[in-house]
């Protein structure tokens, strides 16, 4: 094998040279032959600001130069606007000497822009999925013309795609557009680590018959610094400790950037820290969240990557993803992740050029009643964190893939896109130009046939004379919308105006007078414009927490078992701090003589057990289903660690054995679920309640895990 170096085209090798980078990373220089000297898909896995983008783009550049398509050549699709502009500079100075165009395209460039590119019909195209959702739709008799001779597909940040819909429907929209080209594009995943690689890579080969390779960097060989404190607060005084411990280290150091999982969590840290001016010297610190404004959220992107300003940043998912925001001196965690694979992405936001990655994990806890149960007196929280740390420290484990057999709401949206970009298909055809990509392999001809009649029964759709189905206008109102092109619901917000600025959003405003936090600062209300969904401001003193609804992400089962070992284990972790340590001590003191560690279910008295099951989110989401169904009274006492149930002890355990020996399945568990309780996806809404539940059955229940979880109960009894 020659250099990989030498194997660039000249002008790259030159802007290399004119960057001074000190050498090509080993991701990159596995990346230059993985695409230039095979025909494979390339799934490349490694850490946050480790090149990935370049390890890509540097050999793709090079083929399209040395042998130039005849439309565009290359799709990016990432998943957010930022992202794509972040990437659109870094690709736009590459390609200076090229005569290769690149355009980004999403809802915020001009109509005039993506014209000018559309006339060229060449280069690269950086796009959302819902752009080119729309593009299918829209655009369907150009795509022909656009993309016959496309070469690549380049899927960013693709961890953050293969569990959800979103990235379903991107596995979709390539089988579509492959109606229109030569030879289906070769494939470039980029991702951070994941679990099980190789799953990882047939899920971006899809239904394509290329083979993937896998480049994987080698974490295990990287130093990684980590620390983790614990700290108990009272509800009226607050965690004052936290804020200063945060601060201090904040002040310590010029970038930090600090993860939490709520976005009212983000404005209190934010809040407390500028509050703590002299500890934090000059750094200037800002709200990164979904509900700040997009100006906000660029003004605070932009002063990070300012060398010469101190900055730190609290932000929730936002940033997790790989928005260039420079040289991170140290990354903080508040609270624990609910994924091996959150963890991994955040501690990779930090160690850039060859630094080791910096993460300070803190954990909190309420302080309790005097006359608390043992089960409210665990850490769980700062428990889960270790679980966590010690997965990918231990084993290198995270999170695998997990695509659902029967996504009902995408395949409504999938079927409406077909059927209006063609205009009219017979039943016959439309089945198979849906039920042939990959989402839908699991999905029958008989549940097909289900949803397409109660789509005509709601009038969505029509069948004309000659057999032929078409969307009817009830349809084409909801295909015309413009979300209609994302598979994840818009949530209806009130934005934020100060004066002429926008300050960002939130879904249920205060009462006039009242005070809010939002981007790290107290606004009082002035108005509000209930037509317009605008609440005006003023600057303001004091603070009221902000609050947003939404459910926290799924724990994966091997989380919950992590934790309890991390109880019956004697293991000191080097990274625990003072207060940590000692708080892990008596946690473990506590769980022992209460026997958590050896027995699942506990009388508590007053006619109440509680059961922990040590299960993820799937496993227990199932007991519950069980557990009523057989008559029991329960409550979710700590999520997926502590159920309360209303019976004796001896009681439960009798009648649990009975439960297992009579065990419904997963279908008729589904079927005596209240339709209000079924979950819901966007188009859900247009699906038949008989499909909802075949769905249920198939992907949300898992009866013989949860089986397990009884019968070791039973046994530990």
């Amino acid at each position: 094998m020659s250099d990989p170096f030498s194997q660039l085209a000249p002008f790259v090798q030159e802007y290399i040279r004119r960057e001074r980078w000190d050498e090509l990373r080993p991701v990159q220089l596995a990346a230059i032959p993985a695409i230039l000297e095979t025909d494979d898909h390339v799934l490349l896995c490694s850490g946050t600001a480790s090149g990935k983008t370049e390890a890509a783009f540097l050999p793709i550049i090079t083929e399209l130069l040395e042998r130039p398509p005849n439309s565009v050549g290359v799709i990016y699709i990432s998943p957010l606007k930022a992202l794509i502009n972040d990437q659109f500079q870094r690709l736009d100075g590459l390609l200076d000497d090229s005569d290769i165009p690149v355009q980004g395209w999403h809802g915020d460039v001009p109509q005039s822009t993506k014209q000018r590119f559309l006339r060229q019909g060449r280069g690269i195209l950086q796009i959302t999925p819902e752009s080119l959702e729309a593009m299918l739709l829209r655009r369907h008799l150009e795509l022909g013309r656009l993309f016959h001779d496309l070469r690549f597909v380049v899927l960013d940040e693709v961890h953050a795609f293969i569990n959800s819909d979103r990235g379903r429907q991107v596995l979709c929209q390539l089988q579509r557009l492959e109606l229109v080209q030569r030879q289906p594009p070769r494939r470039i995943g980029l991702s951070a680590t994941v679990g099980e690689p190789e799953r990882v890579g047939a899920w971006l080969a899809g239904s394509t018959d290329r083979k993937v390779s896998v480049i994987e960097e080698d974490a295990g060989r990287r130093r990684i610094y980590l620390g983790q404190e614990h700290f108990v607060y009272s509800e009226k005084e607050g965690n004052p400790d936290l804020f200063d411990d945060m601060a201090e280290l904040v002040g310590l150091v010029p970038k930090t950037l600090i993860f939490v999982n709520t976005r009212a969590d983000v404005e209190d840290v934010v809040y407390n820290l500028k509050r703590r001016q002299p500890v934090i010297g000059d750094t200037a610190v800002h709200a990164h969240h979904g509900s700040v404004s997009a100006p906000l959220r660029e003004a605070a992107e932009t002063e990070m990557r300012d060398g010469t300003q101190n900055s730190c940043i609290a932000a929730t998912v936002t940033l997790e993803l790989g928005i260039d925001i420079g040289t991170l001196d140290q990354v903080l965690q508040l609270n624990t992740t609910s994924s091996v694979s959150s963890l991994v992405q955040r501690l990779g936001r930090s160690g850039r050029r060859y630094n080791p990655p910096r993460m300070f994990l803190y954990s909190t806890e309420k302080e309790s009643a005097p006359n608390a149960p043992a089960a409210q007196l665990i850490p769980w929280q700062m428990l889960q964190a270790i679980a966590i740390v010690q997965l990918f420290h231990e084993e290198r484990w995270v999170e695998p893939p997990q695509p659902p057999s029967l996504p009902t709401s995408l395949l409504v949206q999938q079927t409406l896109s077909i059927l209006a970009s063609s205009g009219g298909l017979h039943p016959r055809v439309l089945a198979s130009k849906v039920l042939t990509l990959t989402p839908f392999a699991a999905v029958s001809l008989d549940q097909f046939r289900d949803l397409l009649r109660h789509l005509l029964q709601r009038e969505i759709i029509e069948q004309i004379d000659r057999g032929e189905l078409l969307v009817a206008p009830a349809g084409e109102r909801i295909v015309n919308d413009w979300h209609f092109y994302a598979t994840f619901e818009s949530r209806v917000e009130f934005g934020v105006r100060a004066g002429t600025r926008v300050i960002g959003s939130v879904q249920s405003p205060p009462p006039k007078g009242e005070v809010f936090l939002l981007a790290g600062r107290a606004w009082e209300v002035k108005e509000i414009d209930e037509r317009r969904f605008i609440v005006f401001v003023k600057d303001a003193r004091g603070r009221t927490p902000a609050t947003w609804r939404g459910e926290g992400p799924p724990l994966h089962d091997r989380i919950a078992k992590r934790v309890r070992q991390v109880i019956a284990e004697d293991s000191q972790y080097p990274w625990l701090k003072s207060r940590a340590r000692t708080r892990l001590a008596s946690a473990r003191k506590l769980a022992r003589e209460c026997h958590f560690h050896c027995r699942s279910l506990h009388d508590i008295g007053g006619g109440r057990c509680l059961l922990l099951p040590w299960s993820g989110t799937r496993e227990i989401n199932t007991l519950l289903r069980i557990l009523a169904w057989g008559g029991f009274e329960v409550r979710e006492s700590i999520r997926h660690y502590v159920l309360e149930i209303s019976k004796g002890k001896d009681n439960v355990s009798r009648d649990i054995t009975d439960l297992l020996n009579d065990l419904p399945d997963s279908q008729i568990l589904a079927a005596a679920i209240p339709a209000a309780e079924l979950p819901l996806g966007k188009f859900d809404r247009y699906t038949p309640e008989s499909l909802l539940r075949e769905a249920h059955a198939m992907d949300v229940l898992d009866v013989e895990r949860a089986r397990l979880v009884l019968e070791q109960a039973i046994a530990r009894d």
